[in-house]
């Protein structure tokens, strides 16, 4: 059985926590705990990238989840087009890695432009034990 679960937010810092609390609500209410860890620090690095570089002024973003059989799929929705791209920081830098966690916890992830504006960026995520994403 497919499940689906989606919030909007403001575009504030306090927004961040709550798209953390949501993830792991939601995917405790569906019974998914496996991975809701690595799924809450995603959600919490692309939903910061949204509202930091993704959300033009009076928008926010939205958080979007999907589950189905042995794979979980979160989506941020945001206003703008222009695509994230993963850095290399510099030891001394205190931002840009987030990119690179999402791509060290994800079993996959990419993005793709939304209609009428913007974009989606999305995760995939495995179940424990499972072979399939």
């Amino acid at each position: 059985m497919a499940l689906t679960a989606q919030q909007f937010f403001e575009a504030r810092p306090e927004s961040i926590s709550q798209a953390r609390f949501f993830t792991s609500e939601a995917l405790t209410d569906w019974g998914l705990p496996d991975r809701v860890e690595d799924i809450r620090l995603c959600v919490s690095e692309l939903a910061t990238n949204a509202m930091v570089h993704g959300t033009v002024p009076g928008h926010g973003f939205l958080v979007k989840l999907d589950a189905e059989e042995e794979t979980v799929r979160m989506e941020v929705h945001d206003s703008r087009r222009r695509h994230p791209k993963a850095r290399q920081a510099a030891h001394t830098d205190t931002s840009g890695r987030g990119l690179i966690r999402v791509d060290m916890l994800a079993d996959g992830w990419g993005v793709q432009d939304r209609t009428p504006c913007g974009k989606i960026v999305w995760c995939c995520f495995k179940a424990a034990g499972s072979t399939t994403a």
